[in-house]
C-alpha cells in the first residue's frame, strides 16, 4: 500500500516526496533564522524597497530554474522534454515515482521553487545584503529586459 492509497483516484500523488522536500525546506529556514537569532541578526523588518527587488528577482529565477532551456540539464534527471512552449521556454513533463517525482514536480514548477528562493533571498538579505542586492537587482533587470524582447517580439509580427 503507498502513502497516497485512498488520497488519490486516479493518479500516484508522491506524498511521503512532497513531505521530505518540505521538511528540507523547513529544516534550512529554521536553521537560518536560528543563526540569524544567535548572531542578533535578524531585522525588525525588511525594507520595502528590499521586497519589491525581492518579488521581482524571486519570480524571475524561478521561472528561469522551471523553464529555461539553459536548466534543462538541471531538471533532466527528473523530467522528459516534450517541447518548446513558448520564447525560451521549454515544456517537460514529470517523470518517475516516490522523491523523483516530487523533486520533478519542485523542479518544474516556478510557483513551487518561489518559496525556496524567497527563503534564500530573505536570508541573504541577513547574512550578505549587498550581495544578495546585486544578484536580484541582476535578476530584474533581466525580467525588464524579457519584457522588451517580448514586446519588441509582438511589434514585429506581421
Amino acid at each position: 500500500m503507498s502513502s497516497d492509497d485512498g488520497y488519490s483516484t486516479d493518479e500516484h500523488r508522491p506524498l511521503a516526496g512532497y513531505l521530505i522536500i518540505t521538511a528540507v525546506h523547513l529544516a534550512i529556514a529554521g536553521g537560518g533564522l536560528g543563526m540569524a537569532r544567535r548572531r542578533d541578526e535578524l531585522p525588525e523588518r525588511l525594507a520595502a524597497g528590499d521586497l519589491a527587488l525581492g518579488a521581482v528577482a524571486t519570480y524571475t529565477l524561478s521561472k528561469l530554474l522551471a523553464h529555461s532551456s539553459v536548466a534543462s540539464p538541471l531538471r533532466a534527471p527528473f523530467t522528459r522534454f516534450v517541447g518548446v512552449a513558448g520564447p525560451a521556454e521549454l515544456d517537460e513533463e514529470v517523470r518517475g515515482r516516490g522523491l523523483r517525482k516530487a523533486v520533478g514536480e519542485l523542479l518544474t514548477c516556478p510557483f513551487c521553487l518561489s518559496h525556496w528562493i524567497a527563503t534564500a533571498f530573505a536570508f541573504g538579505l541577513v547574512f550578505s545584503p549587498r550581495a544578495t542586492r546585486f544578484a536580484a537587482s541582476v535578476l530584474t533587470v533581466e525580467a525588464a529586459a524579457e519584457q522588451l524582447q517580448l514586446l519588441a517580439a509582438r511589434h514585429d509580427e506581421p
